[in-house]
């Protein structure tokens, strides 16, 4: 082996990826991104969680008691209710994820050591559940006015916790849902990421040239085929998540489909516009997984979307799988419609639009 020939292959190699752009900021981008993520986004002590009140009783006790639990700084009030149904709605529509319930006899039970005060939490989010257990342990004052931890050991706990929606903690009724996401995102955008720059490789933008076919056209021509295979795959996943772990299917199938469309829309409008920017496909896939790995971090999917800084949940929101998880888990786990999650359902179709829009704008139906 020469060390002459080895070292110029080494320098040539060095040359080449300094001249590619996307992968040398793709060397620096990801560890530094993964750092960022796991050091200051991934937080699995919920705090602020949004939370519902319904104070029946409305004493001096009841009111200090709802305090306490506030003081924690697990849950945040940004309702209060007259009833535990309206909590009820509101947690089904994803307003809330906690509701806090103290019934009208609060001070009999409490002076008979009984069970004082409801937690209602959303059980389609196995972490809310975690967080809400939290709050049964703030400390009870009994009739007297002093701390009674011994109620604690009483069957009836004087703070009690009620999960809805997934009451047995099952991690694949939480976890099923999401996958559909999850593997929509991963195919949707990859293919599409790829299809524009592999007609530029193997020559058919030629081809396309002569044609009269135009931007806009070419462009649906090349999400349409994927909106098939994507339903497709949605449709895979739910019948193995309902055959093999009985995932329950709380609302309608058809809005279940409704949601996975846009999703399906929304990441194909981005797999054009990054096929649009990249040279090769093997920089498309570079992008693809710059995009993806965030998505996946940041979306809820794999860690609370609640346990994150206010910073990160702003650019999550920006993702479309961050509002497809809350789509999907409301309506196959908590019963929602569409029209009770409107504000997810507006930002995908927002992201879609400005998205292909951009996408058709930077396309030009001729070689590089």
């Amino acid at each position: 082996m020469s060390g002459r020939r080895l070292w110029a292959v080494m320098l040539k190699e060095l040359r080449q990826m300094r001249r590619d752009r996307i992968t040398l900021a793709m060397i620096v981008a990801i560890p530094v991104m993964q750092l960022l993520l796991f050091g200051y986004a991934i937080n699995t002590n919920l705090r602020d969680l949004p939370a519902g009140i319904v104070d029946q009783a409305n004493t001096a006790a009841s009111r200090a008691l709802v305090m306490d639990m506030v003081a924690t700084t697990v849950v945040r009030p940004v309702r209060f209710e007259q009833s535990p149904q309206q909590l009820m709605d509101a947690i089904r529509r994803g307003e809330i994820g906690i509701g806090i319930v103290v019934p009208p006899d609060f001070e009999r039970r409490r002076a008979e050591g009984r069970e004082q005060v409801q937690v209602l939490v959303d059980g389609s989010d196995n972490a809310m559940q975690g967080a809400a257990v939290q709050l049964a342990q703030v400390p009870v004052q009994d009739a007297t006015g002093t701390a009674s931890p011994a109620t604690r050991m009483l069957a009836a706990q004087p703070i009690s916790v009620v999960a809805f929606f997934n009451p047995e903690r099952r991690s694949a009724v939480n976890i099923v849902p999401g996958l559909i996401g999850v593997i929509l995102t991963m195919t949707m955008v990859l293919f599409t990421g790829v299809s524009i720059v592999r007609e530029r490789e193997r020559g058919n933008m030629e081809l396309l040239i002569v044609t009269p076919v135009s931007r806009t056209e070419l462009m649906a021509g090349k999400v349409l085929p994927y909106i098939v295979i994507g339903l497709v795959q949605t449709t895979l996943v739910l019948l193995l998540g309902v055959w093999l772990f009985q995932v329950p299917v709380n609302g309608s199938v058809m809005h279940v489909y409704v949601a996975a469309m846009l999703l399906i829309v929304a990441n194909l409008a981005l797999g054009l516009l990054i096929s649009t920017q990249a040279k090769s496909q093997f920089q498309a896939m570079q992008i693809t997984f710059f995009v993806f790995l965030p998505s996946i971090l940041l979306s809820g999917f794999m860690f609370p979307f609640a346990g994150m800084p206010q910073v990160v949940q702003w650019i999550a929101e920006l993702l479309p799988l961050t509002h497809f998880l809350r789509l999907v888990r409301g309506i196959m786990l908590r019963g929602a419609s569409l029209w009770e999650l409107w504000p997810d359902v507006l930002a995908l179709v927002a992201f879609t639009t400005v998205m292909m829009s951009a996408a058709i704008l930077r396309f030009r139906k001729r070689l590089d």
